[in-house]
């Protein structure tokens, strides 16, 4: 995580400060993560997945591609997770409607 953290600092322009939406997983929470002074972590409720459209793209992911499946070794479940991956990110309208949240764009 801290080399994650790392490598957004670094993408951040100077002077502007980033905010990381996260869940609550040990890893991010942890006190002894060194957070960059131009990253803010914002810690979403706990179990809130509605808040957080990552897990509909997980479970799309699952559902769709990488289910009901019987690896023959590491390097097989390697390939079929980027060709699963690979496969999502060539069709960006689909990744924006799995996280839409219609409540969210209510007046």
């Amino acid at each position: 995580m801290a080399l994650h953290l790392a490598e957004i600092s670094q993408a951040v322009a100077p002077g502007a400060h980033a905010v990381l939406l996260l869940d609550q997983a040990g890893w991010h929470v942890s006190s002894r993560l060194a957070v960059p002074k131009n990253i803010t972590l914002l810690p979403l409720p706990p179990k809130s997945p509605e808040l957080n459209p990552v897990e509909n793209i997980w479970q799309y992911l699952r559902e769709n591609w990488m289910s009901n499946r019987v690896f023959t070794s590491y390097k097989d479940i390697l390939d079929h997770c980027c060709e699963a991956w690979n496969k999502l990110t060539h069709r960006p309208w689909l990744i924006m409607s799995i996280g839409l949240r219609d409540w969210a764009h209510q007046c």
